[in-house]
């Protein structure tokens, strides 16, 4: 069943169209990445989801029942901002169990919700604490609790890792994914960085200039890429003008054939080759074209 429906969103400020025309089928229960660069729409359609924007056109769908005029605190929504926006004068299971002291419920409840999520983030045991006595990765495990204390049949987070250093963002990408993967909640993450998004998603929307360029799982987006702006955004590549002509490519002054298996998005014509780095191998002058490595870089794990 489909849990998140987006049908044709758009959204206007101004003279600016942060979303143009989106229609997005999100099911139940996947890990959702959101990816593109600054600018792109992908915080303005996680806030209209949210319903903290109001859609310029179209209309969000949760388990197929119309959420676009509903208020952002009735949609059953989690969030993490990507700021945590926790409150300093409250103590961590205080911070956690806020959500449900606004919806009126009582104190035992609160609390027994709160050790349940400190469990599950792997904060036992303190939510007597301070937010200014946490680290930044237990911030962000605090706002993670909070936003699944109303168990949410949508959890929504905006760019949550970004203030993190990258040991330990590395590590919290894999918390993340799986605390979701136990709960099986539908999960949106806003995020520009492509190794997160392929580190945890089921499903990866690629966007640029408010337009969804390409949806699918990550290697699919990775090995097969729709066009030329989403082969450049995932992953290291080099784009290379070419011909394709019948059953071989012209690129850069050499034919080369085309073999079976070989991923060609156009019949004929001028194209775009995208050659990624662990696709370069050393062949005969006659399979290959010429070329001089200029630098070399160890990165440990491999070289580039």
């Amino acid at each position: 069943m489909t849990e998140l429906r987006i049908d044709g969103l758009s959204k206007v400020f101004g003279s600016f169209t942060a979303l143009d025309d989106v229609s997005l089928d999100i099911p139940n229960g996947k890990f959702v990445c959101l990816l593109g660069p600054s600018g792109c729409g992908k915080t303005t359609l996680l806030r209209v989801i949210a319903g903290l924007e109001n859609p310029s056109a179209g209309r969000v769908f949760l388990g197929g029942e119309d959420q676009t005029a509903v208020p952002t605190h009735k949609r059953g929504m989690g969030m993490v901002f990507q700021s945590l926006a926790l409150f300093p004068h409250l103590d961590v299971a205080e911070n956690i169990a806020y959500p449900l002291a606004i919806r009126g419920a009582d104190k035992a409840t609160r609390r027994a919700r709160a050790e349940e999520l400190l469990d599950l983030v792997r904060l036992p045991g303190m939510g007597a604490r301070r937010i200014h006595q946490l680290s930044g990765g237990q911030r962000q495990r605090v706002a993670i609790a909070r936003g699944l204390s109303i168990n949410p049949k949508v959890f929504l987070l905006d760019e949550p890792l970004s203030a993190l250093d990258a040991s330990l963002r590395e590590h919290m990408q894999i918390e993340l994914r799986q605390i979701q993967q136990g709960l099986g909640v539908t999960t949106i993450v806003v995020t520009h960085d492509q190794k997160e998004a392929l580190t945890m998603a089921d499903l990866v929307i690629v966007m640029k200039d408010g337009v969804i360029q390409q949806a699918g799982a990550p290697m699919e987006i990775y090995h097969n890429p729709a066009n030329a702006f989403v082969a450049g955004f995932i992953g290291t590549t080099n784009l290379l003008p070419c011909e394709v002509e019948g059953d071989a490519i012209s690129v850069l002054g050499h034919r080369l054939p085309i073999r079976e298996g070989d991923r060609i998005g156009v019949i004929s014509g001028a194209a775009q080759l995208s050659v990624r780095p662990e696709h370069v191998r050393l062949v005969s002058p006659e399979e290959g074209i010429p070329a001089e490595v200029t630098f070399v870089r160890d990165l440990g794990s491999g070289l580039r």
